[in-house]
């Protein structure tokens, strides 16, 4: 379990620095430079989720994220001392689900800053990251090993 936890805490430190930096060095819809033709910084605020769907849906937000927290916890708790990888997954889900739950919580909106320059996609954040991992790296255990995702041998 501590490993899982370590990693939600590190996401969460994580992405909340980039956010402090993010706010701290960039206006609100403007960019600074990344990679070229890859990806630039580009600060919005993001009251929804991706694309800005469910807009201003606040309550729905926090229950959802307080159910699944309290979920992946309980898995991550279940999960065998030998799964190290659906605990790692685990820990980026909870710590990308926390990282964007504590902007919401303090500003009612997500900060986001990372945009790709090559293909027409939803500009995200390190929690979004963490995320987007966590959920990869289920499926792709679900698919190899049922039994690291279920913590069974």
């Amino acid at each position: 379990m501590i490993i899982g936890l370590c990693v939600a805490f590190f996401i969460i430190l994580i992405d909340q620095l980039v956010k402090f930096w993010t706010i701290n060095h960039i206006g609100l819809h403007q960019s600074l430079p990344g990679i070229p033709k890859v990806f630039d910084f580009f600060y919005i605020q993001n009251t929804g989720a991706s694309w800005g769907i469910f807009s201003g849906q606040f309550q729905l937000f926090y229950i959802v994220t307080i159910l699944i927290v309290g979920y992946l916890l309980y898995l991550l708790y279940k999960t065998a001392p030998n799964q190290r990888m659906s605990r790692i997954a685990y820990g980026l889900l909870i710590g990308g689900a926390i990282g964007n739950f504590i902007d919401r919580l303090l500003n009612g909106y997500v900060i986001d800053m990372f945009r790709l320059l090559f293909i027409n996609f939803p500009i995200f954040n390190v929690a979004d990251i963490a995320l987007t991992i966590g959920v990869l790296m289920l499926i792709l255990m679900l698919i190899l090993d049922k039994e690291q995702v279920n913590g069974r041998i």
